[in-house]
């Protein structure tokens, strides 16, 4: 699966359908398209502190149940769809476990640019100011 990762079979489930596009017969008529599901709630491969850290980062990627779904139908052959289906979820789960990014520090801006923030948005005022309409009493009416 991925490099120091190894989750049990009994915890991945499978599932063929057909592929899309084009291909003719054979690809009309036979399920190449496999994919795969895991469930990180329920799995044995990980500790609870772990399934947490997982269940964040790829909280975009788990569906309602807690599984996480990969598929793949790129290959002609069930067999080398499987394989790399397999793989996707050993790469999503193992860039999932590196370190976090680390925690943006607050930081104010300096004096300086505070000074050129307003500095160009007055600018802007005056053009914005420049293209408008002139009022009666400017115009000399």
């Amino acid at each position: 699966m991925g490099e120091d990762l190894a989750l049990p079979r009994d915890e991945l489930q499978f599932r063929s359908t057909l592929s899309g596009g084009p291909g003719g017969r054979h690809a009309n008529a036979t399920r190449t398209r496999v994919t795969v599901w895991f469930d990180l709630r329920r799995s044995r491969a990980f500790d609870p502190t772990t399934k947490a850290r997982l269940a964040e980062a790829l909280a975009g990627r788990l569906g309602q149940d807690g599984r996480l779904r990969v598929s793949c139908g790129r290959h002609r052959s069930q067999a080398a769809n499987r394989r790399e289906a397999l793989g996707r979820l050993g790469q999503l789960l193992l860039r999932a476990l590196a370190a976090p990014p680390p925690r943006r520090k607050a930081t104010r801006p300096s004096r300086a640019a505070r000074r050129r923030r307003l500095e160009e948005k007055r600018r802007r005022a005056e053009v914005k100011r420049g293209r408008r309409r002139p009022a009666l009493d400017e115009a000399g009416e």
